[in-house]
């Protein structure tokens, strides 16, 4: 039976989000995705859509309630079975400790983590309803380790992570398989092709995640058989230092 994925985080369609938005709907789902620019994320949804697949964009602001709550109702409106839903949003930059802001942090942490928790409260009643579906979370390097100058990301990406093991603690035992995936190195999308010209380029072949195959992870996780779940990957270059 066919089922709706709701990815929130999404933008253009060279990102993890864009690669999420290809494999959930190359796997027969209906995607609906969720995005801060429509514009952006309707770019990617319309790839989708050209390449044979079903798609949809929204506009949300994962902080938001009211928003968060009208992207699931975007999602419940298919008439199809929830089947996943895909936590990819977040924000990340350097800066020193000392010059970091309160309201900085509390930017960071809203969206690192808050978001994620706001997500949950809206998915898991209907995936415990079901008593089947997928909730998966984009982690980072620092959900496990805080370095210098990322105190601020570390601390978001530290409780996200607690966040979904306390959620996989609660609601696996009720048939919903809730997922942890680390992305430990650099994305090769277009966040950092626009940034850092030439970066990816000096990391050489496969130094950095190719966002098609971060995106197998995910449906790697999504599909497994309840008999055999993971609750948690990390994925990182072959070459990457950890």
């Amino acid at each position: 039976m066919q089922s709706t994925a709701l990815i929130l985080g999404v933008g253009v369609p060279d990102g993890v989000g864009g690669a999420l938005a290809r494999r959930f709907a190359a796997g027969g789902m209906h995607v609906v995705l969720g995005g801060r620019t429509l514009e952006r994320v309707g770019e990617t949804a319309q790839q989708v859509v050209d390449a044979g697949g079903s798609a949809e964009a929204v506009s949300v602001d994962v902080t938001s309630p009211e928003e968060l709550d009208a992207a699931f109702a975007a999602a419940k409106a298919t008439d199809l079975p929830l089947g996943a839903v895909i936590y990819n949003a977040g924000n990340n930059m350097p800066i020193a400790f000392e010059h970091l802001s309160a309201d900085e942090f509390v930017d960071f942490w809203n969206v690192g983590c808050l978001g994620g928790f706001l997500t949950a409260q809206r998915a898991m009643p209907l995936l415990r309803e079901q008593g089947h579906g997928s909730l998966l979370f984009t982690g980072a390097s620092a959900s496990l380790r805080g370095k210098p100058n990322f105190a601020h990301f570390a601390v978001a990406k530290a409780g996200l992570r607690n966040l979904a093991q306390a959620l996989a603690r609660e609601y696996g035992p009720q048939g919903v398989h809730v997922g942890h995936v680390i992305i430990d190195g650099i994305v090769n999308g277009e966040r950092v092709k626009s940034r850092f010209e030439g970066y990816v380029e000096q990391l050489g072949e496969d130094g950095a995640l190719d966002t098609e195959a971060v995106a197998e992870a995910f449906w790697t996780l999504h599909t497994q058989p309840r008999s055999a779940w993971t609750f948690e990957l990390d994925l990182r270059p072959f070459k990457e230092n950890w």
